[in-house]
Formats: C-alpha cells, structure tokens, sequence
C-alpha cells in the first residue's frame, strides 16, 4: 500500500520529514477493521509528533489521526460494521496511522460516516469531536453546573479544530452561553459562524475582556492553545467553584492560583481510552454516532476550512507547516491517494 511516513533528511541533526513509501497492507484480527482511507485531516498532533521525533527509531512510523474511508474486512470479533461500511475516526496514538492507503483500527472507536458530508468533510471531524465531546461532558461535566456563576463556558483559540466543535456542540447541546476567543477579523468571523455568543480579543485582558459583557463570571473555561499566556486571566474570571479544563501541552501554570475559588481543572486527552483500553473505550463510538446525527439533521457542521489536495508527503509537509504557523482555522484537510 501506498503511505507517508516519517524520513530524515541525509544531513545529521536536521528536524524530521515526510516521505512516500510502500508499506505491507495490514490484516485484521480481533475487533479490529481494515479501512481504505479516503480522505485525512491534519491535527496539531501530527505535527508535534513529527517534529518530536529522532533518528533513527522513528523511520517509517505513519502518522495521521483523523480519516474517512470504507471497510473492507473485519478483524473475527467485530460486531459493529461490516465490510462496505463508510466510516470516520480518529484513530490511537499508538498504532500506524491514517497517512496510508489501508489502516488497521479499533471498531470501538470508529463511527459512521455522516451520510450528508464528503469524505474530506467528514474526515475533518472525529478527533476535535472526540476531544471537544469529553472536553464538554466528561470532564467539565457542563450538563451540571456550579451553583455560583454564570451558565456561561469561555472557549479560549475559538478558530482552533476543537474549539470549534466545542463551541458547535455547546451551542447545540447546552443553555450555555458560549463566549469564544479570537485575535483577527477573519477569525472572529469564523467563531462567530461557529454559533458563538460573543467574542473576545485574546490579545487583551481577558479579565478585563469577558467583565465588560456584564454577564458574570463564567462557570466554566476550555482553554485549547496557550493556556499558560491565559492561565492568570483564567482564575481571575472563573466563577468560584467552577470548572477548568485544558487540551493544549501548556507550559508551566501556577495551579495554586485556582485555590482561593475552589477551581477544579481536568486535562483533556481524546486518546487516553484508546491507550488504556479503558472498559469505557465504546462510548468513543457512540459519541461519534452522536456527532453524526447532529450533523445530517443540520443541528452542526463540518469544520473543515481548506482542501490540501492529495495524500502526498509535499501536501503534508504543507498542512503541517499551516497548522504550526497558529494561523490555521478550522481543519485542512486531504484526499485520494496519487494512481
């Protein structure tokens, strides 16, 4: 099968890179499928994985956490999908990944395809739902909100692939109202397509920022970039006993800011089930079901926003660079793979 994966260049010491490969295809066994990738989307994780790595272990390591494709066999145990099934997913960071003709992955943690979106808009979806979904309900528990504050969630990077959802599902799932973040005007612009309430200007106070709506301090606070540019401003304007979560690799934060008002934080990691094979690792599968259906009944949107071209090492080169520039909005996306 073709695929892309990890190369280095022939000079000591330079940074990683991508190559075009030819690659064994995988065989399913257990509850696993095997899936033709049809289109990928390009998360910051790609990147920082990319950029992270080191010669010469990583030579050859596929990467990519975000697909839509078909079924086309299934490991002996599956009882979730069958061959010819449209699906998407996100995939486990520890295993090959979706920057390939054919992958192997856990039926628990794959989803069907919404029927009304492309494959390269629903490629764009599964992780940032996935991350954007626990971020929501399971660790900020948004469905039961503090007694002291306004029912009101900050979404901090608004633009970003999971705020995006965040603020979509938010929106769509919740009485919250939602407030995000942004800096420029085609990013304002977008968060506010997203469904957002109000927007602020992260390159102010955002203390000073969310006290001049006058709606109170909000209960909650999804910070997803950032977070330790934030962090001060976030336990100024948390309502007390509210809830705190963050997705990002932050730099150092003084927890002990979060004191005073009984703050509770939560990290995020959408492949903490996947990597421990929690006994919850299906509720990955219902919520993109979930997802799914809220989209063919227009309820939220795909977030894609530009389209790469092909599945080549060059075109992922270039989405890497744009999602490590901080200036990307939404999710870019690629599809098919060179004849």
């Amino acid at each position: 099968m073709k695929a892309i994966a990890i190369t280095f260049p022939p000079h000591a010491g330079d940074q990683a890179v991508l190559g075009d490969i030819i690659a064994p295809d995988p065989v399913p066994a257990g509850r696993d499928l095997l899936v033709r990738v049809r289109a990928i989307s390009v998360n910051p994780v790609d990147a920082k994985v990319r950029a992270s790595a080191k010669a010469p272990g990583s030579v050859g390591r596929i990467l990519g956490w975000d697909a839509a494709g078909i079924v086309e066999a299934t490991g002996a145990d599956c009882t979730l999908f069958k061959p010819g099934d449209r699906v998407f997913y996100a995939g486990a960071i520890g295993r090959p990944g979706s920057n390939a003709e054919l992958q192997l992955v856990d039926e628990r943690i794959v989803g069907r395809a919404p029927a009304n979106l492309t494959d390269a808009e629903a490629a764009a979806m599964p992780l940032t739902s996935i991350t954007a979904w626990e971020a929501l309900f399971d660790r900020l528990d948004v469905a039961h909100p503090p007694a002291s504050g306004a029912n009101a969630i900050l979404v901090i990077g608004g633009a970003g692939g999971v705020a995006s959802m965040a603020i979509q599902l938010a929106k769509a799932l919740t009485d919250l109202t939602v407030i995000g973040t942004a800096s420029r005007p085609e990013t304002t612009q977008w968060v506010m397509s997203m469904g957002a309430d109000h927007v602020l200007d992260h390159g102010k106070s955002l203390a000073g920022e969310c006290a001049r709506l006058g709606i109170g301090a909000p209960a909650f606070v999804l910070s997803t970039t950032q977070t330790d540019r934030h962090f001060d401003g976030i336990a100024e304007l948390i309502a007390p006993q509210g809830r705190f979560a963050l997705i990002d690799d932050t730099g150092p934060i003084d927890v002990r800011l979060l004191k005073r008002k009984s703050v509770s934080l939560h990290w995020e990691l959408m492949f903490t089930r996947s990597l421990f094979e929690t006994p919850d690792l299906t509720k990955q599968h219902d919520l993109l079901g979930k997802v799914a259906e809220l989209v063919e009944s227009g309820r939220i949107r795909s977030t894609i926003s530009e389209h790469f071209g092909m599945i080549t090492a060059e075109n992922l080169l270039k989405a890497h660079a744009m999602v490590e520039s901080g200036r990307a909005r939404g999710k870019i996306v690629l599809e098919g793979f060179p004849g």
